[in-house]
């Protein structure tokens, strides 16, 4: 596999770390974002301490189109254009519709829909003038299916996909792939940190019995870059150990 410049929105939770890491393993050089000062440079000590030494970060508001054009910008300036695209920055206000705010609303769908574009657009005319390019939007299970409480949070999702079948359909003939990956329940830090009878009846609810691992999200981000996956476009991948089946 060429050696590529691969960007990820939300790099430091966990499936973001998780496919730092991955695309790092495979040979990428990778860029992330961060969106307020303070957690990065234990972020990157402990990258190094794991002998991940090529990974840079840059602070950007995800929900700004203009931070978002400056800073591809300076990745362009200071290491080179990027030609893969993860957008997995996302955040949750969850409230059943009647209790959320319009604030709520406006937070989830600026940082889950509006980055997807906003990071896209800088983008995606560098990757059609050199013939390659693979964007891979983070979506989730309640995308797919909705879920109590997450009305925003599952409008923000599908619209990930909608926006995924799109645009594949428009860059395709140039070297350009778009994809989607729904993952379920995952053992990060967040999902771990639920009440462990909560964990357990979500757990019960997962054919194969268990939750998913950041990694496994990570390596299927990995294909979804290689040149293998060169035929695979437009595409949403269900990735939630049965528990949503399209």
């Amino acid at each position: 596999m060429t050696k590529k410049i691969a960007l990820v929105t939300g790099g430091m939770g966990g499936i973001g770390t998780a496919i730092c890491k991955a695309l790092a393993e495979a040979g990428h050089v990778v860029v992330t974002t961060y969106s307020k000062p303070g957690r990065e440079t234990a972020w990157h000590a402990d990258m190094k301490g794991l002998g991940f030494n090529d990974i840079h970060s840059f602070q950007c508001d995800v929900t700004d189109f203009a931070a978002c054009q400056e800073v591809i910008a300076r990745i362009a300036k200071d290491i080179g254009q990027v030609s893969i695209l993860v957008n997995n920055a996302g955040i949750t206000r969850d409230a059943s519709f009647r209790k959320q705010s319009k604030d709520d609303w406006d937070a989830v769908i600026r940082t889950n829909l509006d980055s997807v574009f906003n990071m896209t657009k800088p983008v995606l005319d560098g990757m059609l003038e050199h013939g390659f390019g693979r964007i891979i939007n983070i979506s989730s299970i309640n995308g797919q299916k909705g879920q109590f409480g997450q009305t925003n949070y599952s409008a923000a999702k599908a619209g990930m996909h909608g926006f995924t079948m799109a645009l594949a359909q428009e860059v395709a003939k140039k070297g350009v792939t778009v994809n989607t990956i729904s993952p379920g329940y995952i053992a990060t830090e967040m999902v771990m940190a639920v009440p462990e009878d909560v964990r357990n009846k979500i757990v019960a609810q997962i054919p194969v019995g268990r939750l998913g691992k950041p990694e496994e999200i990570a390596a299927l981000v990995t294909f979804l870059c290689s040149d293998n996956a060169g035929f695979l476009t437009g595409s949403n991948i269900a990735m939630n150990g049965g528990q949503h089946m399209m």
